[in-house]
């Protein structure tokens, strides 16, 4: 068995999210025809975060592991890759790794943002949400900042068939939000995110800066969901307020 680790990044506007499905256009399927072509042998590739339709990435990180060893060196895999691959997906960097590395499991955070662009933008329009209406941008810096630490974040998650009985408790490292301009950066770091986690935190920021709802209500809804709290949950129609995927960029992976 052969290992290399890769970091591709990528313009998820025409793909159906990072997993190989069945008659829908991926990235990891787009990945595993390259490396079929190159190869000609049994290989498994498995990415580090399972991006969702239409979001993008600058630092996604997979592993590709050869049934069978190959004389190319890691430079010359990169160059044949690049080349097979359609220009929306880039490999900008693969080396060796050892046989047991999963670009997965052996992940210890994840780190996305999400750009809110508070005019019409012509030229970065599939990778921002335009927000027409005004948005006040110290609430939101106070609500992002209670993020950090360990949290419930039920209130957040979109039930996942793939992963029944998950946990929604996780530890956020870092979270920011940055303001260049008309560009509104909301930017978090954690363990592990939760299916449209970040999505959903972003709307609800937004909804916070036009003050449809309050820092106060935001920091209730981190509250773990258990009997005997001093008072419920806030009633909120977050899903209905997920961000749109064109903001939301996985940025990097970290490891030990």
């Amino acid at each position: 068995m052969q290992t290399f680790k890769l970091t591709l990044e990528y313009d998820g506007s025409k793909f159906s999210g990072w997993q190989q499905q069945i008659n829908a256009r991926t990235v990891q399927g787009e990945l595993i025809a390259a490396v079929q072509d190159l190869f000609r042998v049994e290989s498994d590739i498995q990415g580090a975060g399972r991006t969702d339709a239409g979001v993008h990435a600058l630092g996604q990180v997979a592993h590709l592991k050869l049934r069978t060893p190959t004389r190319l060196a890691p430079e010359q895999i990169f160059r044949e890759l690049n080349n097979r691959l359609p220009s929306s997906i880039a490999v900008v960097e693969l080396v060796s790794a050892p046989p047991r590395f999963h670009a997965r499991h052996d992940a210890v955070s994840r780190a996305y943002f999400y750009q809110i662009s508070t005019r019409k933008t012509a030229l970065a329009k599939r990778y921002v949400w335009w927000v027409k209406e005004p948005l006040r941008i110290e609430p939101m810096r106070k609500a992002a900042a209670l993020l950090a630490g360990r949290h419930d974040f039920g209130a957040f998650r979109a039930p996942d068939p793939s992963k029944p009985g998950e946990s929604t408790i996780v530890v956020v490292d870092s979270a920011e939000i940055g303001l260049d301009e008309h560009l509104i950066v909301f930017r978090v770091e954690a363990s592990h995110l939760l299916w449209k986690m970040v999505r959903r935190l972003a709307g609800t920021l937004v909804k916070i800066g036009k003050g449809d709802v309050t820092v106060e209500q935001f920091r209730d809804l981190l509250e773990p969901e258990k009997p005997g709290r001093s008072q419920p949950r806030p009633t909120l129609d977050i899903a209905a307020w997920t961000a749109p995927a064109s903001g939301l960029f996985l940025e990097a992976v970290k490891y030990p």
